[in-house]
């Protein structure tokens, strides 16, 4: 029950919204641009004036999709809407940009981490007694060890002056991630400055991607996000998720601290590996303070924890230093989830709760090709404004029911290629080669491969295939106690079983003597691998003992 509670309050906090309870009063219509063709024109991504369709006009008609909510249709709109009585909040364009701004941030943030730059910033108002001052009160306040040298104070100066902008954007952007942040971190007793560091991991871009293929806001690779429970699949990428991920980064960062036991060591294993941090640690002797072992460390994590820490004291005294962020009366997107009953597109979504598909993305990062699955065993959430859930939810069955019908016109797989009935199962004989079997059936190479799960083109003598043939085969059968020609390849010219290399020849030019007598034949009855013949060679012309 306890844990119940926590939950819950947890998804309260996370993006600071207000649950949004079902509302019963809700009358809410569905407006179709078709004509009587059908054609759904472009949806207009544009909501700051959200239009709400009078269905009183006197040119308005209705119809219905798979006897649910009724559609209707204004010759004024060419959009599908749902009528909700709550008048929707107008959008808040400054947020979206702010964060849509976030992938050239991650790429100015991740440059300055790799090639920190230890110069002579002399020109900043930043007394070198004033910064010890500062960064001793930050020590005594943290469980990091915060001391000064003169490699973090030149960190600390380059951020105010080169990257004054990006911190003030960070800033801006914090209002909508750090209490999710905070929330997860205290959940496990971890130093809550940690929230500034997926600023320097992804400068809170939650589909951030790094050169070596690390994703999300805290910036995981693949293996290390299976570790801690993070699914990749060609729908999902649970690396982009901001609940998902960072209550597996607070794991990872746990067990981190855990083995060495200090929190800036901690970091820089995040960054580079416990192993190493451990190498560094050998290499300087045996030292454990950070400073002690930055020289041994990789280049991008001796420019790591100076960063986490430069960026944690200009949070801390942004107002001393004059940076200003754009303080936002509500929070970003009050927002709620529902969970999701069939497979549904960002773009059906898009046109029938009238919300922009970028607004989608970014309160949905983790589905990667902007569709929400229908999997057995799995649930998945869909993530929208409070002004919009109403809508969704109360007219869900009319929602999956458009969804699926859009989905049923789509082209589909041939029948006679899908239906089990139809399917062979073909004993493959020697001579036999993939394209030969394709050609016999009317199908292929690849169709063959995909039916049989096969990555290679090679086949063994025995194996069996499954095969939804799209044109029947005969095979012809000789009569015993005849030596026609038929015995032979039909392909021999007069009946011919071996051909003497002449020279000159190449087996395109052999295989153009005997009509039906490919490359490939020539070089699967004759052990070839290359296109070199020498003169006199012997070549079979069929796939027989000569």
């Amino acid at each position: 029950m306890y844990q119940s509670v926590r939950t819950t309050l947890y998804i309260a906090m996370l993006f600071v919204g207000p649950f949004l309870t079902a509302q019963q009063s809700d009358s809410l219509a569905l407006t179709s641009s078709r004509t009587k063709e059908l054609a759904i024109p472009a949806m207009r991504t544009d909501s700051t004036e959200i239009e709400q369709v009078d269905i009183s006009e006197s040119n308005t008609s209705s119809t219905k999709i798979d006897g649910e909510i009724p559609l209707t249709f204004t010759g004024k709109s060419s959009e599908f809407q749902l009528k909700d009585l709550e008048v929707a909040s107008k959008y808040d364009s400054l947020w979206l940009t702010e964060l849509h701004k976030s992938a050239e941030w991650f790429t100015e943030m991740q440059d300055e981490v790799q090639n920190p730059l230890e110069e002579d910033n002399t020109s900043i108002d930043l007394p070198t007694d004033t910064l010890k001052a500062r960064l001793a009160r930050l020590n005594e306040k943290t469980p990091f060890n915060i001391s000064y040298n003169p490699s973090l104070e030149s960190v600390i100066k380059s951020f105010l002056i080169r990257k004054k902008g990006l911190m003030e954007r960070m800033l801006t952007a914090s209002q909508f991630y750090f209490p999710l942040f905070e929330q997860e971190l205290d959940n496990h007793d971890i130093p809550l400055e940690i929230k500034y560091l997926a600023i320097v991991e992804s400068a809170l871009n939650p589909r951030a991607r790094s050169r070596v293929g690390a994703k999300g806001l805290w910036q995981f690779m693949f293996s290390t996000g299976k570790m801690y429970g993070l699914n990749v699949s060609s729908y999902i990428d649970e690396r982009n998720d901001p609940i998902l991920a960072t209550k597996a980064a607070c794991k990872y960062l746990d067990k981190l601290h855990d083995i060495f036991g200090d929190w800036d060591l901690a970091l820089a294993a995040y960054n580079s590996g416990p192993g190493n941090v451990n190498k560094a640690i050998r290499r300087s002797g045996g030292y454990k303070n950070y400073w002690n072992i930055r020289r041994n460390l990789p280049r991008e994590t001796a420019g790591y924890v100076p960063a986490f820490l430069a960026t944690m004291y200009i949070f801390e005294y942004a107002e001393e230093h004059g940076l200003r962020k754009e303080n936002i009366e509500r929070p970003y997107f009050q927002t709620d989830t529902v969970h999701v009953k069939n497979l549904i597109t960002f773009d059906q979504i898009s046109k029938l709760v009238d919300i922009s598909k970028e607004e989608l993305e970014m309160l949905n990062p983790a589905y990667k090709l902007n569709i929400i699955p229908k999997i057995k065993g799995k649930t998945y959430a869909l993530r929208l404004p409070v002004s919009k859930i109403g809508k969704f939810v109360n007219n869900e069955n009319a929602i999956y029911a458009y969804a699926k019908k859009e989905l049923d016109s789509l082209e589909k797989p041939l029948p006679q290629l899908v239906e089990t009935k139809n399917q062979i199962r073909y004993k493959v004989r020697s001579g036999d080669y993939l394209g030969k079997i394709a050609e016999r059936y009317g199908v292929g190479v690849s169709q063959i491969k995909r039916w049989n799960g096969l990555r290679s083109n090679n086949l063994r003598i025995g194996q069996r295939l499954t095969i939804f043939p799209r044109k029947p085969y005969f095979q012809k059968t000789v009569a015993q106690g005849k030596t026609s020609k038929s015995n032979k390849t039909p392909s021999s010219t007069k009946g011919a079983k071996v051909h003497t290399v002449q020279s000159g020849d190449s087996l395109w030019t052999i295989s153009r003597k005997y009509p039906g007598i490919s490359i490939e034949n020539l070089r699967e009855w004759n052990g070839l691998s290359g296109n070199n013949l020498k003169p006199g060679t012997k070549l079979k012309l069929c796939d027989c003992s000569s």
